[in-house]
């Protein structure tokens, strides 16, 4: 399957033509639209939201991941292997995590380039051909040069903050929640929050922490929203605290 991965948002215009170009080149593989309210231009966020996201899915998956602000400029563009998984997008820093975490990589440039390359939407002209190729089983020898590596690193270890915030209000981090003591208390905008295993667990109107689905650390507010109660944001730093 293919699985979409942006900061384009669902209303715009993007996300239509980005399917029509793999549709043309890939057939009936599946899409999948995984996210495309990505926090607008913040690729730091969204990489390790991506690597939160991604063992999710199946080897063999593709994940076709677009933020780029820098879209058009010498930025290069990549495909990465990743524990038997595929990544076509801008180097950038999206697909850092998942590198920097991966036990099995492997990392190539896109030297391909279409008849037509807008110099603002490589998402459609580039990228989508590129991951639709990859789905399809085609050969790529004319189409990649294999690296050592990404240009842009950025280190495994978790991202103390906020990194996504669902239309709920509840701000998910970049902290794994494994890494954290279950009775710990955190301290997110001046407000120490509690820990707990679900909203049940406490009243109306409580703001806490727990381990979401995905193994993150999420601050909540039980039947309210913790964005506006506190005041996060995405970057909002994450920090310990005693009681």
């Amino acid at each position: 399957m293919i699985v979409l991965y942006t900061d384009f948002g669902s209303d715009d215009l993007y996300v239509g033509q980005m399917k029509a170009a793999l549709l043309q080149h890939a057939g009936a593989v599946p899409i999948v639209d995984l996210l495309h309210r990505v926090p607008n231009f913040e690729v730091e966020a969204g990489a390790h939201l991506l690597a939160a996201l991604a063992p999710h899915f199946a080897t063999g998956t593709v994940f076709l991941t677009v933020v780029d602000p820098g879209v058009g400029s010498a930025r290069p563009a990549v495909v990465v292997e990743a524990d038997g998984k595929w990544y076509v997008g801008p180097d950038n820093g999206l697909l850092a995590i998942v590198a920097a975490r991966a036990a099995v990589l492997r990392t190539w440039r896109i030297i391909w380039r279409p008849d037509r390359l807008s110099h603002s939407f490589h998402g459609r002209d580039l990228f989508a051909p590129i991951a639709a190729r990859i789905a399809h089983g085609d050969a790529l020898a004319d189409a990649l040069e294999a690296t050592a590596g990404l240009e842009h690193v950025l280190p495994a270890a978790d991202r103390m903050a906020v990194i996504y915030i669902d239309h709920y209000g509840n701000a998910l981090t970049g902290v794994r929640a494994a890494n954290v003591p279950p009775a710990a208390w955190l301290a997110a905008a001046g407000t120490r929050l509690p820990p707990a295993r679900v909203f049940s667990e406490v009243p109306a109107g409580q703001a806490f922490w727990y381990e979401n689905s995905l193994g993150l650390v999420e601050i909540a507010v039980n039947r309210g929203s913790a964005e506006a109660a506190l005041g996060l944001a995405v970057g909002t730093p994450v920090l310990p605290t005693t009681v």
